[in-house]
């Protein structure tokens, strides 16, 4: 089986869910959200257990059967207690800020680039240097936060730029045959 797939879901206080035969629909205290049932594959709720079962033993259901498993647990974790990543503005004058539902991030074009918000997604500027990225859905978090980081990522030489929290970079020197300062 798949180890990830026979392993089973138990839903804590205050999630419910339904399953339907092509998906499971997840409801909590943050919202609801439904994620996909793939052909050959079936989920089981018994009380507050949900685990899932192929129907055979082929390549493509062994993937979905870990798959299906991995989006209803992240579910359940975004309906519970919901996902947030953090970004890190570094550079001199770089900032950010909300304004109502666009984010203006200063990182050194000569206009400050706009960023309009996601009804499904919160951002929040916490400080001008450091943006918060919050919501129930992992994959729509990660998405909004990859966006934000896409405008000016890390340069190499200098490490100025947009970074997660917690990003390892590692710095080049400058490059041979460059005289002056």
């Amino acid at each position: 089986m798949s180890r990830i797939g026979k392993r089973s879901i138990i839903l804590p206080a205050g999630v419910k869910a339904a399953v339907f035969a092509d998906r499971i629909e997840i409801e909590g205290k943050k919202g609801k959200l439904t994620t996909p049932l793939y052909e050959g594959i079936t989920a089981n709720l018994e009380g507050t257990t949900l685990s899932f079962v192929r129907s055979d033993d082929t390549k493509q259901r062994k993937m979905f059967h870990g798959l299906c498993r991995a989006l209803a647990q992240n579910a359940v974790i975004g309906v519970s207690t919901g996902f947030e990543k953090q970004l890190e503005i570094v550079g001199v004058g770089y900032k950010a800020r909300v304004d109502r539902n666009q984010l203006e991030l200063s990182v050194g074009y000569s206009k400050p680039k706009l960023y309009p918000i996601p009804p499904d997604v919160e951002v929040v500027c916490e400080k001008p240097t450091l943006i918060s990225v919050r919501g129930i859905d992992r994959q729509r978090v990660g998405q909004v936060a990859d966006d934000i980081h896409r405008f000016r990522k890390p340069d190499p030489y200098k490490l100025k730029g947009v970074r997660y929290v917690g990003e390892k970079l590692i710095k080049k020197e400058r490059k041979a045959g460059v005289t002056g300062a």
